[in-house]
């Protein structure tokens, strides 16, 4: 027993195969001759709208009056001439039967398809004004904006076609369409800022749309007329290039539902894509001749050029000012102290470049800067995009938070939107830039979800019945990232990657050369005058410095398992060592007796000794050294002053960096390689706190914040 055909709906109305539907339209006449020159089809009415000269299934296309007519000849010519795959129509006006038709051919293969359209005097009317569509040319080339340009157009095929209502619709991302621009008769209901939904155009239909930019409907109402084939068991007639190809009972009932009798649809194709529509309306059974539709098909393509060339001329604008932020944003990387860390400078540009409105950076799962986003929603984010598979080489983006984890969910918020840069595979590093959701309410033409009743189908999805407004709220998703935005991505992310493998080779050099200096001071390791350790306790000293440069230079952060410790009791300690090594230094104290705050109580003791210890070393012979110690607000802050010189300036950038090129002059640091000051920030850094430098004459000042 046969399974029952699944009946058709809007559940499934994608798989309808409209392009074979066997019927065409009641207001023409179908022909088909086939390769072997013999009528092959015709559609059923064509005694009725051409009596004798109607030819007969299997009469040879020599006996019939398209031959022997001059003006019909030479369309039928033209036609065969052309290429077996071209479908563009050709058109002339004849009489038969003491009717005006307009007469349209084209090939389809190896068949040759010639429609008749008969023309009633209003028809008629409409073809004898050729300056209309003139008109309507010059008016769309002097618009500028995408607005005017939409405006013009709905404004100009109204007037060329006479129909009750021209919409002009835009297409999203998701394929809804929105309606931008309207020309009506007044007393029509605006549906201006109506959006409709994606599944009101199935997938087969855009596929039509796109090969025959223009179609039309002249009476909704009418019924269809079957095609008679020579063979019955001939494979079905494709009509996807006919003018006369009738219409899916869906959409049918669909225009019913919306109260239209007639309809006319131009696609606005913009690279290969429906970018949008004109859409006409009548509210009663209206023929446009093929001469006006023709006329303003060409102005859709013009249209469509117009705004192509208005969209390129967007996207080339803020391509061209990205690539003068990526080249700071490389210049900051390849060149800073930080590194990585540094491009938080550049967030807002960054954020900006790309319209998004948050950002990440991370590196060896770290996080080193979030702007605009809480850190912790930046530290749950890094295993989520470790897991995902990279799209478009190294990019991964969402514009919702679909899939992700309820912890990752809860942690964004309202962070929606993903553009993540995986820079190196090597030290893990990302660029993620974020976009908020973009809380909307939709007015749709009419609810979008499809609900069970009884159509004149019979118990089916219908189409939406009712299109007064029904408005929606949509969160939850943000504006999706656009090819533009992925145009400027990509080359950020191939440069950043250059240059993050171009700092991490500088790396490899400079941990070389800290190992041969390392050696050096191993062949002639001396006692320090400051430090009567023996050679073998400074070397171990020495080595842990090395390793500590080398761990954090290469992005990695430092081990700290943070307890409470007494800042002060630690500094006092440190100051009692260094007066015993010093016995001739004088310190002036204003330390408070206690001063507890979370922090890694070894860690900060090294800061404190490069910090003290610096100052007695290089301060004037007969000055003391002075230290401050106290808390401001929710920072604690301690302040080191040695009287000396200022600091020449081209040895400040080298003053808490060993491997930049004015390391060279700052001579020979306590520890031999000049490792203390750039490990003491660091060490600063992973309390959450900095360490600066200033000169606040006679006094050198080193200055550490840290959060209390």
């Amino acid at each position: 027993m046969n399974a029952r055909a699944e009946p058709l709906g809007l559940s499934n109305c994608d798989q309808e195969p409209i392009h074979i539907p066997g019927r065409v339209q009641s207001h023409g006449v179908l022909l088909v001759f086939g390769a072997d020159g013999c009528l092959s089809h015709r559609s059923a009415n064509a005694v009725d709208m051409l009596g004798a000269a109607a030819p007969a299934l299997g009469q040879p296309l020599a006996q019939t009056c398209f031959v022997s007519d001059a003006a019909m000849h030479g369309l039928v010519q033209e036609c065969l001439a052309a290429e077996a795959d071209e479908s563009q129509p050709v058109a002339i006006e004849v009489a038969l039967a003491g009717r005006h038709f307009e007469l349209i051919g084209h090939r389809q293969g190896p068949q040759l398809l010639l429609e008749l359209e008969r023309l009633g005097e209003e028809a008629a009317l409409l073809a004898d004004d050729a300056f209309k569509g003139h008109r309507a040319l010059v008016r769309l080339k002097r618009q500028r904006s995408m607005d005017d340009l939409l405006a013009v157009a709905v404004q100009e095929v109204r007037a060329l076609t006479g129909f009750d209502r021209v919409m002009a619709y835009r297409f999203r991302h998701d394929d809804s369409g929105d309606v931008v621009a309207e020309a009506r008769d007044p007393a029509l209901e605006p549906f201006v800022g109506r959006r409709y939904p994606a599944s009101d155009i199935p997938a087969q239909a855009r596929r039509l749309y796109l090969l025959n930019t223009l179609r039309t409907i002249v009476d909704v109402g009418s019924v269809a007329v079957p095609i008679e084939a020579l063979d019955a068991a001939a494979a079905p007639l494709d009509l996807s290039h006919s003018v006369l190809r009738s219409v899916s009972p869906v959409h049918i009932e669909y225009l019913t539902n919306m109260g239209v009798a007639a309809s006319m649809s131009i696609s606005i194709v913009v690279q290969g894509r429906l970018w949008g529509m004109l859409a006409c309306h009548h509210m009663r059974p209206r023929h446009v001749p093929y001469r006006v539709r023709s006329a303003c098909d060409v102005l859709a393509h013009v249209l469509a050029a117009d705004v192509q060339t208005a969209l390129a001329r967007a996207s080339a604008a803020r391509v061209a000012a990205a690539a003068a932020t990526r080249a700071r944003a490389i210049e900051t990387l390849l060149h800073a102290e930080d590194g990585v860390q540094a491009l938080a400078g550049e967030a807002e540009a960054l954020t900006g470049m790309l319209e998004s409105h948050g950002l990440v950076l991370a590196e060896r799962g770290r996080v080193l800067a979030a702007t605009g986003v809480a850190p912790e929603a930046a530290r749950e984010l890094l295993p989520f995009l470790a897991a995902q598979a990279p799209l478009h080489g190294g990019l991964w983006l969402c514009d919702s938070q679909d899939g992700m984890p309820a912890a990752l969910r809860d942690a964004l918020g309202g962070w929606c939107g993903l553009l993540a840069l995986r820079f190196s595979d090597a030290a893990d590093g990302w660029l993620v830039l974020l976009r908020k959701e973009e809380v909307e309410t939709i007015a749709w033409g009419g609810r979008p979800e499809k609900e069970y009743s009884h159509g004149p189908l019979g118990p089916r999805l219908t189409p939406r019945g009712s299109f007064d407004v029904w408005k929606e709220t949509v969160r939850g998703r943000c504006v999706p990232w656009s090819e533009t935005d992925l145009e400027i991505a990509r080359p950020l992310l191939s440069e950043l990657a250059r240059a993050s493998a171009a700092r991490s080779a500088d790396l490899d050099r400079a941990r070389s050369h800290l190992l041969a200096l390392l050696s050096a001071g191993v062949g002639g390791a001396m006692p320090d005058p400051v430090d009567p350790q023996p050679a073998g306790s400074r070397m171990q000293r020495l080595v842990a410095q090395v390793l500590d440069a080398a761990h954090v230079r290469g992005g990695a952060a430092l081990d700290l398992a943070l307890a409470p410790v007494d800042l002060a009791q630690l500094l006092h300690a440190v100051l009692v060592e260094t007066q015993s090594v010093q016995p001739a230094q004088r310190f002036i104290r204003e330390v408070p007796r206690s001063l507890v705050l979370y922090g890694h109580a070894a860690r900060l003791r090294q800061l404190l000794a490069c910090l003290v210890g610096n100052a007695a070393r290089h301060g004037a012979a007969d000055e003391a050294v002075v230290v401050q110690l106290r808390r401001e607000g929710e920072a604690v802050v301690l302040d080191v002053s040695n009287v000396a010189p200022e600091i020449a300036a081209p040895v400040l950038a080298a003053l808490f960096d060993p491997f930049h090129p004015g390391a060279a002059g700052l001579g020979a640091g306590g520890d031999g390689l000049r490792l203390g000051l750039y490990i003491a920030r660091q060490i600063a850094r992973a309390h959450g706190g900095d360490l600066e430098h200033a000169y606040a004459e006679p006094y050198v000042v080193f200055t550490l914040r840290l959060p209390a």
